[in-house]
């Protein structure tokens, strides 16, 4: 008779252990970034320093605050040199008043 070998391990992914606790600020920097970029951003900083430090949960969720921020203060400095553009065309222009 032969026998069957065993079967192969389960591979690991790097996730946190059950039980593992969420840092704080990765939970605040999640809500508070779609209210206030810059808040997000620190937040989100505060708690990858954190996570780093202890090895707590919530990696993934501060990494995404810090992006979520980046690209709306970027997109918020394009909107508003779009939008000084467009008023320094309106008031070349004679549309706006400058008196």
């Amino acid at each position: 008779m032969t026998s069957t070998p065993p079967p192969a391990p389960v591979p690991s992914y790097d996730q946190p252990a059950a039980g593992a606790k969420t840092n704080v600020f990765a939970i605040v920097s999640i809500i508070t970034v779609w209210f206030g970029a810059i808040f997000g951003l620190i937040f989100g900083y505060v708690a990858l320093s954190q996570i780093k430090r202890t090895g707590e949960g919530g990696r993934g969720l501060a990494l995404a605050s810090v992006i979520i921020a980046w690209i709306a203060i970027g997109l918020g400095i394009i909107a508003t040199v779009i939008a000084f553009i467009v008023i320094g065309i309106a008031a070349s222009n004679g549309q706006i008043s400058t008196n």
